[in-house]
């Protein structure tokens, strides 16, 4: 991804899931269960997955192909309506993102907008979705 493109709605999902997941937990364990993320949770749509139901979280923590946490499951289909919240306002998810300037700044914005993410997962987001070095 270069600085001139801005990830997708779903990558930007994807990237926030992998920050929620994360938290707690060996990156290796994430890796090894991150196809059936991709499955169950329909390539990261954020449309899907901000429909998602309690029915669909009861069967999501029985899915042994991903991380079975229902706090975090929960919280990615919250995360998902919100980033969709976002995408709506002028610019989009990215401007919003943008728009708090120095790293610091933003990641405090990453964590009050979304559940379960500490200060390094807000980082962590950041440089999943190349924002790191935030101006």
């Amino acid at each position: 991804m270069t600085a001139q493109t801005s990830p997708s709605l779903g990558e930007y999902l994807e990237a926030l899931a992998a920050a929620v997941f994360q938290s707690g937990l060996s990156s290796n364990v994430v890796e090894a269960k991150w196809d059936g993320f991709r499955g169950a949770f329909s390539d990261f749509d954020p449309e899907y997955v901000a429909r998602l139901t309690p029915a669909d979280v009861d069967r999501l923590v029985t899915d042994p192909t991903i991380i079975r946490n229902r706090r975090k499951i929960e919280a990615l289909i919250d995360n998902a309506g919100r980033l969709l919240e976002l995408e709506i306002e002028p610019g989009g998810f990215a401007a919003w993102l943008e728009s708090h300037g120095a790293l610091e700044a933003t990641v405090a914005a990453v964590r009050r907008e979304f559940g379960f993410l500490g200060p390094q997962g807000a980082r962590l987001f950041l440089r999943l979705v190349d924002r790191e070095d935030c101006p």
